[in-house]
């Protein structure tokens, strides 16, 4: 196979950035009003019109659809209402919640949050100098952080491309395809098809089906595979 130019790496690189950060925020943040700006003027942008990554997958596609669809009503009082009530329901409850957004809770008969897993999570967070946000606070290994960190070493795979420094983009590399392999991979696809069966507006069905494409990818870029389901 033909190794892609540093450029193409760049360009993709540079989109993973674009693409999961977007995801890692808009999981992780309960719709404040601050958010609801935000997220207007990504509308007023067009931003869901297309991605700068896993453009070709089907599950982009779809999510797009969801998304533009979504977008065409605006953020007005009662779509937002709606938008922060399904966040509600799938994310935090009270009540059961409809798809944990944290990485213990799919590897454990008693759904706990603060395992084993947290704590390995966290120390990858360290490893490439990030903390949680809210450390102590909040399980480290919510799915909107561990979207947020491979942009992170996405961003520093780029800084040792510009540096020409090959051993370290190539560490770098491999840090992400350990990562998803060991965590992110072994329970999003899982957790994607919660959100999609479960979401009450197209925003949150199409955020579901846009990461399920960016790691299908991903996976394609760093040749891993993915768990189509989390094992106990």
């Amino acid at each position: 196979m033909t190794e892609p130019s540093p450029i193409n790496l760049q360009e993709t690189l540079t989109g993973e950035i674009l693409l999961l950060s977007l995801l890692g925020r808009i999981f992780y943040t309960y719709p404040t009003n601050d958010e609801r700006t935000w997220l207007q003027s990504l509308i007023e942008e067009d931003i869901f019109s297309e991605v700068p990554f896993a453009a070709d997958k089907d599950e982009t596609k779809a999510g797009l659809e969801f998304l533009q669809k979504w977008g065409k009503n605006g953020l007005a009082d009662e779509a937002f209402e709606n938008m922060r009530a399904d966040y509600t329901r799938l994310f935090i409850g009270p009540g059961k919640v409809l798809a944990p957004p944290w990485e213990s809770v799919h590897f454990g008969d008693d759904r706990l949050i603060f395992q084993q897993r947290t704590l390995e999570v966290r120390a990858w967070y360290q490893r490439f100098g990030l903390e949680a946000e809210r450390i102590h606070q909040e399980p480290d290994d919510h799915i909107g952080l561990e979207l947020l960190f491979l942009s992170h070493l996405a961003t520093l795979g780029i800084q040792a491309l510009n540096e020409q420094d090959n051993v370290r983009f190539e560490e770098l590399l491999d840090a992400q395809r350990e990562f998803i392999k060991k965590h992110l991979g072994a329970w999003a696809l899982t957790w994607c098809g919660l959100v999609e069966r479960n979401a009450q507006t197209d925003l949150y069905k199409g955020l579901a089906h846009l990461t399920h494409g960016a790691l299908s990818a991903l996976s394609e870029v760093l040749d891993i595979k993915l768990a189509k389901e989390a094992v106990r």
